[in-house]
């Protein structure tokens, strides 16, 4: 793996976003940088500074109950759920305090809730997390499922995203294509990568990246 090259938010300085360009096989796409969430997940630092950028770029009409925390953010969800009651974002529950979830996935990737948690999800103004945003399609899976199971949807946050918009809501992020102005993302069948010949670098998803190759 090469070395990364770190891009500081415009805005909130202490939130840095990690990149290594290549070739990567995502779950939904290729794409020609790697973006390691790493830190901003798993640094309690790095993650509550993350949920300080997102709570100052949030706007919200309506209550958040429920953050649905996707793509291992449930630590900036936390910090989030804090942040969001500081700024006076009002919470229908009974203990007027925000959950903080992480779905479950079935063997097709549909998201599942059990029992112990759908109290938490239906008829509940649920905020959706997730660590990027590139094709769109997490996002519309999750609200197909959350509508499933009775949410109404407050918002959809991401650390980064090249999607002002996803199921007709718009996202909010604290980097955007403006950070990264020459990523790209492509299907499997269309990606000018594989066309010209460029092997696969690496395949990444939530959890990180295998590298192929030495």
């Amino acid at each position: 793996m090469v070395n990364y090259k770190k891009i500081a938010s415009k805005s909130y300085p202490n939130v840095i976003l990690r990149v290594v360009p290549g070739h990567f096989a995502t779950p939904n796409s290729h794409v020609n940088y790697y973006i390691d969430m790493t830190a901003i997940k798993s640094r309690t630092n790095e993650a509550r500074w993350a949920a300080e950028a997102l709570s100052s770029i949030l706007y919200f009409t309506t209550p958040v109950d429920t953050i649905v925390a996707i793509d291992g953010t449930e630590i900036i969800g936390a910090y989030l759920a804090e942040e969001l009651t500081k700024a006076g974002v009002i919470s229908m529950n009974a203990h007027k305090a925000i959950y903080v979830l992480t779905p479950e996935y079935s063997m097709g990737g549909q998201m599942i809730f059990r029992e112990n948690l759908q109290p938490w999800i239906h008829g509940k103004n649920v905020l959706i997390l997730l660590a990027s945003v590139t094709t769109g399609e997490t996002i519309v899976k999750a609200i197909e499922s959350l509508k499933y199971y009775g949410a109404m949807i407050s918002g959809i946050s991401a650390v980064f995203s090249i999607a002002t918009k996803a199921a007709g809501l718009p996202v909010y992020s604290i980097f955007s294509k403006a950070d990264l102005p020459d990523y790209d993302s492509h299907s499997h069948e269309t990606c000018p990568l594989c066309r010209q010949g460029v092997p696969v670098d690496g395949i990444c998803n939530a959890f990180g990246v295998s590298v192929i190759g030495s």
